[in-house]
């Protein structure tokens, strides 16, 4: 159970090096193909990202050829306004970064969010200012009974099928003590051959999913969240922008999610 097409993101921020090198070991850990996409607006150009957006192709190769992975660059449209130019629908899983405002206007405006919404394809956000480091080993899924939770569940299974601790974490309390969703959960995966544990969120009182989430000590030691409560519209909201700043900042860890 493996991603087999892997496909990054690129662009002159700063944040580009640690992303591509997470796509880089991801793609050696799953023996995939890793496809770079150039997503620079024209404005990256100009000013103090030229020089970076300049070299993506090359220090994009030169990293492949340190790692041996199997490697395709793309330079999406710099006229595109949409999905369809950024390859999207050939990858089994994407790589990004959450918005930076100080990139506005010089990555192309689909990307993230856009593509995430439009492409059919799992994609993990990484944080603004994100450090590389190890991914997949302890995993929270920010489960709900939903289209949503489900589908990322699934689409996370070569990741949940690699880790050594794997929590679904249960905002809603049950409806009553005969509510086995979150058992029926723990069922299913160890038919795939996952183990998990489970952490109930029972008493909600006045926080939101992602509060709740972040207070929970299953997330002391993860590495990763796979965010089946991503239909949240607060949860989209502090992933991709327009929250509040200190909500914002809880995002430390990198987000698998699926629409």
């Amino acid at each position: 159970m493996s991603y087999k097409d892997i496909l990054v993101f690129l662009d002159g921020s700063t944040d580009n090096n640690a992303r591509m090198e997470f796509a880089f070991s991801l793609a050696q850990a799953h023996g995939a193909r890793l496809t770079g996409v150039d997503v620079d607006a024209a404005a990256a150009f100009e000013g103090e990202w030229t020089e970076r957006a300049k070299s993506l192709a090359e220090t994009f190769h030169a990293v492949a050829n340190r790692s041996g992975v199997h490697v395709r660059f793309k330079i999406a449209d710099r006229n595109a306004a949409g999905w369809k130019d950024f390859y999207a629908h050939y990858a089994d899983l994407l790589i990004a970064t959450q918005p930076n405002p100080e990139a506005f206007g010089k990555v192309l405006s689909g990307v993230p969010e856009q593509v995430l919404m439009s492409a059919g394809v799992p994609m993990i956000v990484l944080p603004q200012g994100w450090k590389p480091r190890p991914v997949g080993k302890e995993v929270v899924i920010a489960w709900s009974p939903s289209a949503q939770a489900t589908r990322v569940v699934h689409d996370a299974m070569p990741i949940l099928a690699r880790a050594e601790k794997v929590t679904a974490f249960a905002f809603d309390p049950p409806a009553d003590r005969e509510d086995a969703d979150v058992e029926m959960l723990r069922e299913h995966l160890l038919a795939h051959g996952i183990k998990i544990d489970i952490d109930m969120w029972s008493n909600a009182g006045d926080l939101s999913p992602i509060e709740a989430l972040y207070a929970s000590p299953a997330l002391e030691e993860a590495d990763l969240i796979v965010a089946g409560a991503y239909s949240h519209s607060r949860f989209r909201e502090a992933l991709f922008g327009g929250m509040t700043k200190s909500l914002l900042q809880q995002f430390s860890l990198p987000v698998l999610v699926s629409h």
